[in-house]
């Protein structure tokens, strides 16, 4: 690599933390064309490693729908021992940590796709963050979550409870060692034909 490029490539890393530190408490998604049935779509997630991510590109090509990244404004420890022990502190206490950020006029959107890592058999403190915005009463809501062996646990069952004036469609759940592979590809494609949501 010569010197040119890689002070360009210094730079723009620059900037995109620049951005990324000023980003506003609402932020605009970037719209897929052509969601699923003319519905407008978000695809909200939270994900530590990478594995909800990946599933929640496979379903936002498969919708249509604007993805949407969950982040703590206090990130979690990249040191997987230190996260498991603050995740496990906040399920035990209920904590909703403050988000950087959150989906603007969440109210308009159709369908939200609410993506997690189960974390202690539930999912992650700062989706139960999200879950406390008012906007979601009487909103088709549709779960879906990763794990590292434990499948669903009460992830799908405590959304519920959390989000008892919403409608919850069947949820997903992958092992996160496969989220990114054909065979999280497959899940995906089968569930929204099931749900109705595949474009």
């Amino acid at each position: 690599m010569n010197r040119k490029k890689f002070i360009g490539m210094v730079a723009a890393g620059a900037l995109g933390c620049l951005a990324a530190g000023s980003a506003p408490i609402f932020a605009q998604q970037n719209a897929p064309a052509a969601p699923a049935g003319g519905k407008r779509i978000l695809v909200a997630y939270y994900s530590w490693s990478g594995n909800t991510k990946a599933l929640a590109e496979k379903i936002s090509a498969g919708t249509g729908g604007e993805l949407f990244e969950i982040v703590p404004a206090q990130p979690y420890p990249t040191e997987y021992g230190e996260c498991t022990e603050r995740a496990k502190k906040e399920q035990q206490e209920g904590v909703r940590p403050a988000l950087k950020a959150k989906p603007k006029n969440l109210a308009s959107y159709d369908v939200v796709f609410v993506g997690s890592p189960n974390w202690w058999g539930s999912y992650a403190p700062p989706i139960r963050t999200l879950l406390d915005d008012p906007a979601f009463a009487g909103k088709t809501v549709v779960p879906f979550f990763t794990h590292g062996g434990g499948g669903m646990q009460n992830c799908e069952s405590d959304m519920r409870e959390q989000l008892a004036n919403a409608t919850l469609l069947k949820a997903l759940t992958v092992s996160g060692s496969s989220a990114d592979g054909s065979r999280a590809q497959r899940a995906v494609d089968a569930w929204l034909r099931e749900i109705g949501l595949a474009r």
